[in-house]
């Protein structure tokens, strides 16, 4: 596979992957005669590991000596920071699922009682995200398809539109269980209908920004946190099947 491919498939840019190439984490097994990089199986196999340990907050020099030292003990590294992770997940358990909501645009102009927003989102509020997510994205297009769209939702329609998103949801966390690769096309028509579902009841989203948001799920923890809490793998998972969809599609 050429570098764009891999790029697509681990949810990375190639930039990252040139960077690893640069500091010898991880050098793909062969060239072609015009010196594009070409990635083995065996090459795949480590970025998958290399990525895991980065999801975990490892440095780059420690994956490095995780990968390539004899000596170490992978394992003692992992409990550790199964240990911080662990801590901190319940702290932030409310403001991950806030955040989610919020890329979606599902918390804007929310005209729900106190209670109802309690029954559809749990222990959070709503109007605590707001300032952040519109100093990020208030200046879009998107931002203001999605007041618009939302600012009329009933209860009814928010129910209908968590539905749908657990739904998704669930039956990624299937495929995942089951050993369905993230770049097939059952995965990639799950990713589909997630960005259809977000363009359906929020705002126009062309599969280039759904890519977009496909990364930030393993680039920020906050939303890796989210989907690993449905199921170990998961943000990586909907992430690469996200990118090989807007590839798919691209294409």
């Amino acid at each position: 596979m050429h570098v764009g491919e891999v790029a697509a498939l681990a949810g990375v840019t190639v930039r990252t992957l040139h960077h690893y190439d640069r500091i010898g984490l991880l050098s793909p097994s062969g060239r072609t005669a015009s010196g594009y990089r070409q990635y083995a199986p065996a090459d795949l196999e480590r970025l998958h590991r290399v990525l895991l340990y980065r999801e975990l907050g490892f440095p780059l020099e420690e994956v490095a000596t995780l990968l390539d030292d004899p000596d170490a003990d992978p394992a003692e590294h992992l409990r550790r920071q199964h240990r911080l992770l662990l801590d901190r997940l319940e702290r932030t358990r409310a403001m991950v699922a806030a955040v989610e909501k919020e890329m979606e645009a599902r918390t804007m102009g929310i005209d729900l009682t106190p209670e109802e927003k309690f029954e559809l989102f749990g222990d959070w509020l709503p109007e605590e995200y707001e300032a952040e997510a519109e100093q990020r994205w208030g200046d879009s297009e998107a931002w203001a398809q999605s007041q618009r769209r939302t600012r009329g939702y009933t209860k009814d329609d928010w129910l209908r539109i968590k539905a749908e998103g657990d739904d998704v949801e669930r039956r990624f966390a299937e495929a995942l269980r089951s050993g369905v690769p993230a770049d097939s096309p059952q995965a990639m028509d799950l990713a589909e209908e997630h960005r259809r579902s977000i363009q359906r009841n929020f705002y126009d989203c062309p599969p280039a920004m759904h890519a977009g948001l496909g990364r930030m799920y393993v680039e920020d923890e906050r939303f890796t946190a989210y989907y690993e809490r449905v199921a170990p793998g998961l943000a990586q998972y909907v992430s690469t099947a996200v990118q090989a969809n807007a590839a798919r599609q691209a294409g």
